[in-house]
């Protein structure tokens, strides 16, 4: 009897659900951007791994909530848990020039367990690290923006004051 070839186990993790709505009190008129951060095990097989939503304003009631209802649907297979995907978010909107700028970056784990889930992502804008770029910062009104927003999903540079 012949010994059979060992084939690597290959699970998959089917992603759906959508990005509901944000609370920025202080800004309207905002759009955001999803895409997913994973380890090199992880390949995406169908769906789409980043997107753009409509730009929305705020409700008139008293939460004044953001709401996307921006669909999300992706399906990764892996051979290892190891690099669980991440998705992050970023929201952007428009300055008092008319200019998009970010509004905040955000990430959280895509949840371990199969079922239904609700997921709060606390949104933060990057600070210049030195004065005079924090200076320029608030005369320009323009925060710094990171070139690629998986950045957010990795823990690096990421310390507080």
């Amino acid at each position: 009897m012949a010994a059979a070839a060992a084939t690597p186990t290959v699970f998959l993790l089917m992603v759906n659900g959508q990005i509901e709505s944000a609370q920025f009190p202080e800004f309207d008129e905002l759009y955001c951007k999803y895409c997913f951060a994973y380890g090199h095990d992880w390949a995406p097989t169908t769906g789409l791994e980043e997107g753009i939503s409509q730009i929305t304003s705020k409700n008139r009631d008293a939460q004044q909530a953001l709401v996307w209802n921006f669909p999300i649907d992706i399906t990764f297979k892996s051979t290892n848990p190891s690099g669980w995907p991440q998705i992050v978010v970023s929201v952007y909107g428009p300055d008092l020039f008319g200019n998009d700028v970010v509004r905040g970056y955000g990430a959280v784990h895509v949840p371990f367990t199969p079922g239904s889930h609700r997921r709060t992502i606390p949104m933060f804008v990057p600070e210049s690290t030195s004065k005079l770029q924090k200076i320029t910062s608030w005369l320009m009104g323009r925060h710094p923006e990171f070139t690629d927003p998986k950045v957010v999903a990795q823990g690096e540079g990421r310390e507080g004051k």
